[in-house]
């Protein structure tokens, strides 16, 4: 037995898991470079559409910098099958690179005739933001030790979490002080550092095979693999419902502070106790997937966004806070066991396009929901809309409370 292997398995039965990852030197680096790039993700996310709106004074064109950054997500499978024709650590490291260099081409942006480049940035960015998730999950499945992969991320769920409570207001604060280009240099920034953090990984990686099949057979493989996987393929369908799910109660937000007597600027409580319950969560995933297997976490945390977005309907102000907490709490729940299951389960050779397809699948209805949320809420009652939600997501967890962990 190794040193690495007793250290580990030691470590595995009582350490809190904070400190059992940051003792992995791997996992402590890749969650650095997660944290890192995270917040300047967040900042431009935030400062983009603000950009927008100053320069042309239109919603629409606001709305269209997120749908810019997500679009790429459809094609994720496509995108992800390049994380396994190539080495994965040189392409995470090539691809924060390109977002880097990218960023800079935003220092052009100065008026509404020049915003083409910006939404051509973000489409690029996003679809290098693809190919980096895919990237990153193969290689961090790679060096880290599978019994560490719940509670990494569980962690990279906090990390992720923390960022958006905290990086839009840095990225605000940077935008109103210095400007939008500002940001894409702060952006860039994080990148460049997260990429020395990436470099610094201990793996060697033997170059892949030539692939024997082009490149959309090769994608299919990794579809095919997913969804007839007995496994993985129910985490993934929960995940995408729950992400629909959550979608269409996104816009009823406003609708809700209205009903509890208190100006738009409330939401913003709301969002805080909704993030600081994920970022519990996140903390507490590593241990709840060893007691509670994948399938009961993920149905625990659907079953309990379930209860929340009903109670939501209840006009009363501590029922809102609650709810607010405990769908924080949820929603990351089936998330985390998604792609633990699929990093446990994919063989090396498929991770990268498995890894992008299930993105895909989840994230995608995310979109769908949102235009879907935005019309309902216009036309439907709030005491029938949001427990019709909660009756569809607490469907959706009992198949996977009933099957085996």
């Amino acid at each position: 037995m190794t040193a690495r292997t007793t250290h580990t398995r030691k470590t595995a039965r009582g350490a809190w898991p904070v400190a059992r990852v940051l003792r992995d030197r791997d996992a402590g680096l890749y969650l650095a470079g997660a944290v890192v790039s995270g917040f300047g993700t967040s900042a431009l996310w935030l400062a983009s559409g603000v950009w927008v709106k100053d320069l042309t004074g239109s919603d629409g064109l606001a709305a269209l910098c997120m749908l810019a950054m997500w679009a790429p997500t459809l094609a994720g499978p496509a995108l992800g099958t390049l994380a396994d024709r190539v080495r994965r650590k040189p392409l995470l490291i090539a691809t924060n690179l390109l977002s880097a260099g990218l960023l800079f081409a935003l220092f052009a942006v100065d008026s509404p005739d020049t915003l083409w480049l910006l939404f051509a940035v973000l489409f690029v960015y996003g679809a290098a933001g693809v190919v980096h998730d895919a990237a990153e999950s193969a290689l961090v499945a790679a060096v880290i030790d599978p019994r560490l992969l719940g509670d990494l991320n569980g962690l990279r769920m906090t990390a992720g979490e923390g960022m958006k409570l905290v990086a839009p207001l840095a990225g605000a604060g940077v935008y109103a002080a210095y400007g939008g280009a500002s940001v894409a240099a702060l952006d860039a920034a994080t990148f460049v550092l997260a990429t020395g953090l990436y470099a610094a990984l201990r793996v060697r990686e033997a170059p892949p095979r030539r692939p024997a099949v082009n490149w959309r057979r090769q994608t299919a493989e990794g579809a095919r693999y997913l969804w007839g996987h007995p496994r993985l393929r129910p985490l993934v369908v929960a995940g995408g419902v729950m992400m629909l799910c959550a979608g269409g109660c996104g816009p009823t937000l406003y609708a809700v502070v209205d009903t509890l007597g208190h100006s738009p600027a409330y939401a913003g409580v709301l969002y805080a106790l909704q993030g600081a319950g994920s970022v519990a969560v996140g903390l507490l995933a590593g241990p709840a997937l060893r007691r509670l297997g994948g399938r009961r976490f993920a149905a625990a945390g659907v079953a309990l966004l379930a209860v929340a977005v009903a109670a939501r309907a209840v006009p009363h102000d501590a029922v809102a806070l609650v709810s607010s907490a405990a769908a924080g709490a949820g929603m990351p729940a089936v998330l985390i066991a998604a792609l633990t299951a699929v990093q446990h389960e994919t063989p090396g050779v498929l991770l990268g396009r498995v890894t992008a397809t299930a993105n895909s699948l989840i994230f995608t209805p995310n979109v769908l929901g949102l235009a879907v949320g935005a019309a309902l809420v216009e036309l439907a009652d709030l005491r029938l809309l949001l427990p019709a939600l909660g009756a569809v997501l607490l469907a959706t967890a009992v198949p996977l409370a009933r099957r085996p962990a």
